[in-house]
C-alpha cells in the first residue's frame, strides 16, 4: 500500500485505499487527489520527499473526504495549491457539507468523523493560472456533482470514482451515486474512450475499461429492476431500504444509512422522473409505487 507505480514518461499513481495521481511537470509535482487523512498525506509528503519532488498543488476529481482528506496536511506543510471548481470546490472549503447533504440535516456524531468529514482547505479554481494547463479535465458527473477526472500529457486518464470493481460491486452491491441519469451518461462515455492506461480510484489500471464500465451499468439497472419491484405494492422510503438491506444482505450502521439511504433516494428520484414510480401521500406518510 502507498507504492508509487510509474505509467508513463511524467505519470505517476500511488497505490492506497484511493488510488493517487502524480503528474511530474516542469515546475513541480501535483497530485491528483491526496487520500482520506492527515496520515495519508504524511506518507504522501515522504515520498514525495524521497524523490526530491516539490509539491507545487494538489488537483482534486471530487469533494469525497477520501480524495482530499490529505489536502490541508499536505498545504499546511508545503504551501502548495488546492484546485478544484464548482460545487465540489464549495464542499472542499466547507466539508461540512458533506455529511450534512448525506443526512439531510445537520449531522449527528456518529456522521462527524474523518470517513465522511475532511479538515477544511483554501481551494483555487480550475481557471487559476496556476493549474496545470496540460492536463486535461474530463467531466465525469454522476457519482457525485461535478467530479472530474484527468488526462495527462502521457495519455493516462485518471477516472476518478465513476465506476467500481466486480469484487467491491459484488461485495457492497449499492455503490454511492449521487444522480442516477448523469452517472449512466458518464459510463456510456467512458466506454467509448481510448488512453494509453485507465486509472480508477477504486479498481485496477487498465488499457481498456469499456467491460467493467459495462459492468457498472448492469449493476445500476439491476438496483433499479428490484426497487420497481419493491414498489409494486406501495411502500415508504425505511420499509424499501430495509428491504434492499435484507435482500442484498448489508449491516446497517449510522453510515451505511446515509451512504446507501442518500443513493437509494437518488435511484427513487430518478425513476419518478423517468415515469417508471409514482409517488401517494397516505396518514400523512410518502409512499412509493408503481405507474
Amino acid at each position: 500500500m502507498y507504492e508509487l507505480n510509474r505509467v508513463g514518461e511524467r505519470t505517476y499513481y500511488i497505490g492506497g485505499p484511493t488510488k493517487i495521481g502524480v503528474y511530474v511537470a516542469d515546475d513541480g509535482v501535483y497530485l491528483i487527489d491526496s487520500g482520506n487523512d492527515k496520515d495519508a498525506g504524511r506518507r504522501l509528503r515522504k515520498i514525495l520527499d524521497e524523490n526530491g519532488w516539490r509539491l507545487r498543488g494538489i488537483v482534486n476529481t471530487h469533494s469525497n473526504s477520501d480524495h482530499i482528506g490529505g489536502n490541508r496536511y499536505l498545504q499546511q506543510q508545503t504551501g502548495c495549491k488546492v484546485f478544484s471548481s464548482g460545487i465540489e470546490r464549495a464542499f472542499t472549503e466547507n466539508p461540512v457539507l458533506e455529511p450534512s447533504f448525506l443526512y439531510g440535516g445537520f449531522p449527528c456524531s456518529e456522521l462527524r468523523h474523518k470517513f465522511l468529514l475532511a479538515a477544511d482547505s483554501e481551494v483555487s479554481d480550475f481557471s487559476d493560472s496556476d493549474f496545470p494547463s496540460e492536463l486535461e479535465i474530463i467531466p465525469l458527473p454522476g457519482h457525485f456533482f461535478n467530479m472530474t477526472g484527468f488526462r495527462t500529457p502521457d495519455d493516462v486518464v485518471f477516472l476518478a470514482d465513476c465506476l467500481s470493481s466486480r469484487e467491491t460491486l459484488d461485495k457492497y452491491q449499492i455503490g454511492f451515486i449521487y444522480d442516477v441519469a448523469e452517472y449512466l451518461n458518464t459510463l456510456e462515455r467512458v466506454k467509448t474512450m481510448t488512453a494509453k492506461l485507465f486509472v480508477p480510484s477504486h479498481a485496477a489500471a487498465a488499457d481498456d475499461i469499456a467491460e467493467l464500465a459495462q459492468y457498472n451499468i448492469e449493476k445500476v439497472n439491476d438496483i433499479a429492476e428490484r426497487i420497481v419491484g419493491m414498489c409494486e405494492t406501495p411502500i415508504c422510503f425505511e420499509k424499501l431500504l430495509q428491504r434492499l438491506f435484507t435482500e442484498y444482505g448489508l449491516k446497517m450502521t449510522f453510515e451505511q444509512y446515509v451512504l446507501v439511504g442518500s443513493t437509494v433516494r437518488s435511484y427513487l428520484a430518478w425513476l419518478h422522473d423517468s415515469e417508471r414510480l409514482n409517488v401517494s401521500f397516505e396518514d400523512n406518510m410518502l409512499l412509493w409505487c408503481g405507474i
